[in-house]
């Protein structure tokens, strides 16, 4: 059974930095790609970033691209979510999720089939 367990959101003030984790357990991820997605009131969840398992690919959202970083630490099986730079524009739930296996070139593409529970950023003004 696919575990993913988040922490690391809270309240920032806009300009900061946070650091999000997402603990994945469960299974050997070596074939899955690993990925973030946010979801605002009132909004649809979006895809902001995602990492291969074996790899070093990574993919970010337009909004993401150069100011939050994806990294993996494959020891702890554990995945990142650098957020510098933070607007009141990035609040939201933060979700990791899991895909796999994966064999192609849509390795970053939703669906993802496994999902954790999410942990809150709220970027004050």
């Amino acid at each position: 059974q696919v575990q993913l367990v988040e922490s690391g959101g809270g309240l920032v003030q806009a300009g900061g930095s946070l650091r999000l984790s997402c603990a994945a357990s469960g299974r050997t991820f070596s074939t899955y790609t690993l990925g973030w997605f946010r979801q605002a009131p009132g909004k649809e969840r979006e895809f902001v970033s995602a990492i291969k398992w074996s790899t070093p690919s990574t993919y970010y959202s337009a909004s993401a691209k150069g100011r939050f970083t994806i990294s993996r630490d494959n020891a702890k099986n554990t995945v990142y979510l650098q957020m510098n730079s933070l607007k009141p524009e990035d609040t939201a739930v933060y979700l990791c999720a899991a895909k796999g296996p994966i064999y192609g070139s849509d390795w970053y593409v939703p669906p993802f089939q496994y999902w954790g529970q999410g942990t809150q950023v709220t970027v004050s003004s």
